[in-house]
């Protein structure tokens, strides 16, 4: 069974320099049926307009994960961290103990277009840190990429959480098949284009869960870009 949860239907934020569409509940959107699926907590897509962002702020507990659809990301933290991700890079922040953190959009005329992500780990209180590794077009071209994990294999980036994170790019008419473990459940997130995801038809911004699957089955039906999430 595929449950879906469409691009309009999600929380919407808007303020000047920041558009924000909220998949689950964050912020002031609230909704008790839309507080995530399994670990996957958070998936906000974001537009910050140029010479804008987001001040220093703190987190703690959480896995932060950022997906840079468009534009550069300046990104400064507590840790002594500071880089601009860009399409292809995946950041991971592991909030922990605590740390604070700025993410800005220092472009003059192209906003930033991303996706923040956050997963809760599986304890409280680890040690802050901080990834970031960039995955190729064609790296993620007509297949799935592992970008993130709890292991870091194959280059990803590393979780803690027993959670796997997949990219691709994906032409019209190309398909990808994913198997599923034992007691484990999908989500899907449309980037952009349009594809079927075991069946149901999914456009840009929406997403959709799979839990009683053994395996997912995306077939693309215009050019798109696809986050996939196995969670246990």
């Amino acid at each position: 069974m595929v449950i879906v949860r469409r691009a309009a239907d999600r929380g919407h934020a808007e303020d000047g320099w920041l558009e924000s569409f909220h998949t689950f509940s964050f912020g002031e959107y609230y909704d008790p049926r839309q507080m995530g699926f399994r670990t996957l907590r958070v998936i906000n897509e974001d537009r910050v307009q140029p010479g804008k962002g987001f001040g220093t702020h703190s987190h703690r507990d959480m896995e932060i994960v950022s997906y840079v659809i468009a534009g550069g990301l300046a990104h400064q933290d507590s840790m002594g961290n500071g880089s601009t991700i860009l399409p292809g890079d995946v950041q991971r922040m592991s909030a922990g103990t605590g740390v604070t953190h700025s993410e800005f959009n220092h472009a003059k005329n192209e906003p930033v277009h991303f996706l923040q992500i956050w997963i809760v780990p599986e304890s409280e209180g680890i040690d802050p840190s901080y990834e970031e590794k960039h995955f190729s077009v064609a790296e993620r071209q007509g297949g799935l990429r592992l970008v993130a994990s709890r292991d870091g294999r194959d280059g990803s980036v590393r979780l803690h959480q027993d959670a796997d994170m997949y990219a691709s790019l994906l032409g019209s008419g190309e398909r990808v098949e994913h198997p599923l473990r034992a007691g484990r459940g999908a989500w899907v997130q449309m980037v952009r284009g349009e594809a079927e995801f075991n069946g149901e038809v999914l456009r840009g911004g929406d997403g959709a869960a799979a839990s009683d699957a053994a395996r997912v089955e995306i077939l693309a039906r215009a050019d798109s870009e696809i986050l996939l999430f196995e969670l246990a």
